[in-house]
């Protein structure tokens, strides 16, 4: 591999369960997301990502607050949220926050722009859901113009024009590192292109390779605008335990708690235990054994040709010291043997 693949780990902050089965204060769920950052820090991950909801069963609202705790608390992990619902936020502020952690950091943040797939905060900081598409195209518009961390200048229909305008904190050292989180429309792909932001896939159900088309446009549009090579990011759910009978027997209350508790909103039926293995055996929940897992992330490495994997690690009401578990043996046993079998490929290639 020409470079080596980034191992990343995202979290939504979900309200967990403690030791007497109850669920735990929000707050003592934030503080548990800490110590989750810094055990990954420890053990060789190379990204946290930490979701931003506005609902009861997630603790994170504010991400950046959340990363700027972690930042002086690790050393070498990137920091980035997972996603930042941009639609329903002010741009500037926005790249303000990120760049103040990239400053606590010493530049290692990084931000993942996206629609997010709960609506909770369109209402909350009063925008219509009528507006969806034009709230995000206008701000991410004005972003990435921000991103040239430079004086902006910039016309639009959401808020008055900007005329050289500096923000700050400015980054000390490049620019600052973006993404943008793609559930799988052609659109989003091609815009992803056209700013120059990479594109990380959210692939959280069915047969990985079935995304193999919008790998397929995202490096056509890169070819077609001329812009220079873009990294690919894969975004994903996964647990890892001892052994595969350990991980979905630990796994599979708090899968169902999450999806039954959302499949009530959208009027899914209830999780079964079968589709729930099914979904580990052919689709895109990388569960079980360091060695089952690690297989099935070279597998998708192979198949997209993704630059970094994230491992959507939280999962429901799983307990912290469980996801603490699953976090070591992600660092200190899945990513070697990743790394391991992509070089064994390109060996024989």
């Amino acid at each position: 591999m020409t470079k080596p693949i980034e191992f990343g780990m995202d979290t939504f902050g979900d309200v967990t369960v403690g030791a007497d089965g109850k669920l735990l204060h929000e707050a003592e769920v934030i503080r548990n997301v800490v110590d989750e950052a810094i055990l990954a820090d420890e053990v060789g991950v190379d990204f946290i990502g930490v979701g931003e909801h506005h609902r009861g069963d997630f603790a994170v609202s504010a991400p950046e607050v959340v990363l700027a705790g972690i930042a002086t608390r690790t050393k070498r992990i990137k920091l980035g949220s997972a996603v930042t619902v941009l639609s329903s936020d002010d741009p500037i502020r926005v790249f303000e926050r990120f760049s103040t952690v990239n400053a606590l950091s010493n530049g290692r943040a990084e931000v993942i722009l996206g629609r997010g797939s709960f609506t909770e905060s369109f209402p909350l900081f009063g925008y219509k859901l009528s507006d969806y598409e034009v709230l995000f195209e206008q701000k991410l518009d004005l972003f990435a113009a921000l991103l040239a961390n430079g004086p902006v200048s910039w016309d639009g229909e959401l808020r008055p024009p900007l005329k050289d305008v500096t923000v700050y904190p400015r980054i000390e050292s490049g620019k600052l590192s973006a993404w943008i989180g793609v559930g799988g429309s052609p659109e989003s792909v091609v815009r992803s292109v056209h700013y120059r932001i990479p594109m990380t896939l959210a692939i959280i159900g069915g047969d990985p390779k079935r995304f193999l088309p919008f790998v397929d446009l995202y490096k056509r549009a890169q070819q077609q605008m001329g812009a220079e090579a873009m990294p690919l990011g894969v975004h994903s759910p996964g647990y890892v335990a001892e052994t595969d009978e350990q991980a979905r027997e630990e796994l599979w209350p708090g899968y169902k708690a999450m999806h039954d508790r959302i499949g009530r909103e959208r009027g899914w039926p209830e999780t079964t235990k079968d589709s729930f293995i099914r979904e580990i055996e052919l689709g895109s929940t990388y569960a079980g054994s360091p060695e089952t897992v690690a297989k099935k992330i070279a597998a998708t490495v192979k198949a997209l040709g993704n630059d970094r994997f994230d491992l959507k690690y939280s999962a429901g009401t799983t307990s912290h010291e469980k996801m603490m578990k699953s976090i070591e043996l992600y660092g200190t046993k899945v990513i070697p043997m990743v790394r391991d079998i992509l070089a064994e490929k390109d060996k024989a290639a």
